[in-house]
């Protein structure tokens, strides 16, 4: 664990990874690589002279930009601080005994926090029915179909991500950085309205990536997936340096996943189980789980069983995903030929 808590042990374990799992990853996709280049190749190419589909990437970046503009800058912790904090103790200061301030301060800001990501995320989608008429915003990747067959792959991706999280559970920056929300391990009432926010957060994130960004920029076919973990990978930097590593991996998986199936929920169900069993794993590695219903009542039952549930779960990915490659790979059978009348 001493080199995994060396920044130059850290540079050495992700070059090395990154440089295998490469390979791995463009080998699983490159079918659906091809599909998405020859798609855009042939949609370039059928486009007549007065036709929009040249504006598509760049009005996605543009749009893009400006959300991710608005997350700095209005959905910071200084902008919470100094514009919409005050106000809280305004109203706090008309209606004692509502807010609660002196427990929940910086709850308020988590909630502040998550509406900022919410709307910055999500907005794109409803904006671009304007510029491009007749697209509804469930093409954005929010149709369910595309779920069921594929969900194998979700299920390996538990799998695969599990027992990482585990290792990399034990480093102290694990437990420092996680819960994002400091004070979840204080009450039921703190932790669940934080996961709550935060499972909020992996959906619009979700929406924003993988349906938005993606099917906005799809006329430059591969190449969106790149161009789309380059802001996802920035929005990282403030987390541990592997785990921002392993946001190029992550972004190109659940990209290509997106893509070749039309549906980014299997991909949110994949992020936001992986972000709670984190959570859970840093409380139980570091200040424990909340024993308490809310911040001043009794201590009433803490729970000890992070690690097992996270294991039960793999052991129940491992079994799914026998299962349905199994039905996947089970052959259908043929249509029965009608008879004809004699």
């Amino acid at each position: 664990m001493h080199v995994l808590s060396s920044p130059l042990g850290n540079l050495l374990i992700s070059t090395v990874l990154l440089a295998a799992l490469f390979p791995i990853v463009a080998r699983f996709f490159r079918s659906t690589w091809k599909q998405l280049d020859d798609t855009a190749a042939a949609d370039r190419a059928a486009a007549s002279p007065g036709d929009r589909l040249a504006l598509r990437a760049p009005v996605t970046f543009v749009l893009a930009a400006l959300s991710l503009l608005f997350i700095n800058y209005f959905g910071s912790r200084d902008f919470f601080t100094n514009s919409i904090f005050p106000l809280l103790c305004k109203f706090g200061d008309a209606h004692p005994g509502v807010l609660h301030l002196d427990y929940f301060d910086d709850l308020y800001w988590r909630v502040y926090w998550g509406i900022s990501r919410y709307a910055a995320y999500v907005l794109p989608i409803f904006v671009w029915p304007f510029v491009f008429k007749k697209e509804s915003p469930l093409d954005f990747g929010l149709r369910a179909r595309g779920f069921r067959e594929h969900a194998w792959i979700y299920v390996l991706c538990l799998i695969v991500i599990i027992p990482v999280v585990y290792v990399v559970s034990f480093l102290p920056d694990f437990h420092t950085y996680y819960p994002m929300y400091q004070s979840a391990g204080r009450s039921w009432v703190d932790f669940l309205v934080w996961e709550a926010i935060y499972i909020g957060q992996f959906l619009a994130l979700e929406i924003f990536f993988r349906g938005f960004f993606l099917r906005g920029a799809r006329a430059l076919g591969t190449s969106a997936i790149f161009a789309m973990i380059v802001p996802y990978v920035m929005i990282h930097f403030p987390k541990p340096y592997l785990e921002a590593c392993g946001a190029i991996v992550a972004g190109i998986v659940l990209g290509s996943l997106s893509m070749q199936t039309g549906s980014i929920w299997a991909g949110f169900l994949v992020h936001s189980t992986v972000a709670i069993l984190m959570d859970v794993l840093a409380l139980e590695r570091g200040t424990g789980m909340p024993k308490r219903l809310t911040p001043t009542s009794q201590p009433i039952y803490a729970f000890t069983h992070g690690t097992a549930v996270l294991w039960t779960i793999w052991g129940g990915a491992v079994v799914a995903f026998a299962f349905l490659i199994r039905r996947h790979r089970k052959p259908r059978p043929a249509p029965m030929k009608r008879r004809g009348r004699r």
